[in-house]
Order: structure tokens, then sequence, then C-alpha cells
């Protein structure tokens, strides 16, 4: 897939996090908010388990768009995270280029079984390295 003005592309992958991932982040990032690692602390929340921090989800993301657009800078991204992301629930990626924009492309992940948008944003893409 490539980044041009002739036709639309996209792609679209499915990934479900898991609770070691979200702790693994936690021990990279170091982020160990109770509401992604503390099963216990986070049924007593309003989401009820523990939530994916959302930069492990945009860590995903920010794979796909190296695979997809090899060589590509990552020059920039927006990124809102409406709803959260729980482990042990598949998640659905996609990517579209926006035709209009060249170099820019639409980053949606949502939870696969209800469609709740858990992550939207764009990413500007620059010159190869």
């Amino acid at each position: 897939m490539s980044l041009s003005a002739d036709a639309l592309s996209s792609a679209v992958f499915t990934w479900t996090p898991r609770q070691s991932d979200f702790d693994a982040f936690a021990t990279l990032s170091g982020d160990d908010n109770p509401i992604h690692v503390d099963p216990e602390f986070s049924a007593r929340t309003r989401f009820g388990r523990t939530v994916s921090h959302g930069m492990l989800l945009y860590t995903r993301v920010f794979a796909h768009l190296q695979a997809l657009y090899p060589g590509r800078k990552h020059a920039m991204q927006t990124l809102m995270f409406p709803n959260p992301s729980y482990a042990d629930e598949e998640l659905t990626l996609s990517f579209t280029e926006i035709p209009d924009k060249p170099g820019q492309v639409l980053v949606e992940v949502k939870r696969s079984a209800d469609g709740a948008l858990t992550l939207s944003g764009t990413c500007d893409l620059g010159d190869a390295s």
C-alpha cells in the first residue's frame, strides 16, 4: 500500500490485547495506574475492569503504519480516545488514506464486539528516510 493521489487505499487488522500487554506496557512506560493493571481496583470503577493505556493502542497503530509505509517518516499524529479498550476483547484497527490530503492517514481502533470507537485520529507521514 502506498500513499498516492491515484486511489484511496485502506487496510484493516484485528488484535486482542491481553492483561499481560497492559502489565508489560505499565512496566515499560512507568504508568502503573491501577485502572490499567489492577483488576480488583478496576472492578470498582465505572469501567468495571482494566482498560488499555491509550499509548499502548498507539504503539500497535504505529507498528502497522511502519509495516504499511516502510521507510516513511512519522511526522505528526492527532489522537483521541473516546471509549475504553479492555483486556481480552478483540479490536479492529483500520487505516485509510485521505485522498485530498496527501500523506495523511485516518486511523481508527474499534471494539470488534460493539463497534465502539476507542482511538480516532490522523497520522501525517513525511518523506521516506
